[in-house]
């Protein structure tokens, strides 16, 4: 009878190796498959940062020409105007801040709207023993900004000489700006104003 339970534990003992082995194979697995998810919430929250950081940019650098364009009184014109790059830098800042490398960035042009699209690659791997390969996997992903003109004006000669000496801006969310072509306020004071800056799906 005891020789029979000795036989019966040696037998049952490859089992439980087997069964902690699996259940080690399990842990490591959901630890990459955690590790894979979090790389990837990474990677999208550098692309929303850069992509962002895009878009602002251009918007602190419109002030030169928007303002020559109230001069003019061209404001549908600037409005279509081919969007300005510069932003680029300032989402590689972005990027590489959230641990990613900017991999492309572009702008397009749509009426009163440009938009700004960013596409980023993690630095850091998945890198699990339990998934071949896994070293090479990193994540990438793509988010796009607009800067957004959302306001209707109107201007007033008041020197009765062809030129718009004060424009009046009525924007969304019912806030107003004035602006003098002639002595504008601080860019910083009305561009959020104007301009509205935000997420979009890619």
């Amino acid at each position: 009878m005891f020789e029979r339970n000795r036989r019966d534990r040696g037998q049952a003992f490859p089992i439980y190796i087997m069964m902690v082995a699996g259940l080690l194979f399990l842990a490591l697995a959901f630890f990459a498959v955690g590790k894979a998810s979090a790389i990837r919430n990474g990677a999208q929250g550098a692309a929303d940062a850069s992509a962002l950081a895009a878009a602002q940019t251009a918007r602190e650098q419109f002030e030169a020409p928007f303002i020559a364009a109230l001069w003019t009184d061209s404001i549908d014109m600037f409005l279509n105007q081919t969007p300005l790059h510069t932003g680029c830098v300032a989402a590689q800042g972005l990027a590489s801040d959230n641990d990613a490398d900017l991999r492309d960035c572009f702008s397009r042009e749509g009426g009163d709207r440009d938009t700004y699209t960013t596409m980023v690659e993690s630095r850091d791997s998945v890198d699990s023993s339990v998934i071949p390969g896994s070293d090479r996997i990193e994540a990438k992903a793509t988010a796009t900004a607009i800067v957004e003109f959302r306001c209707r004006w109107t201007a007033v000669d008041l020197n009765d000489d062809g030129v718009k000496d004060v424009y009046f801006f009525t924007c969304d969310g019912g806030k107003m700006a004035e602006i003098r072509p002639s002595s504008p306020p601080p860019w910083s004071s009305v561009s959020k104003i104007l301009f509205d800056v935000h997420l979009v799906d890619s």
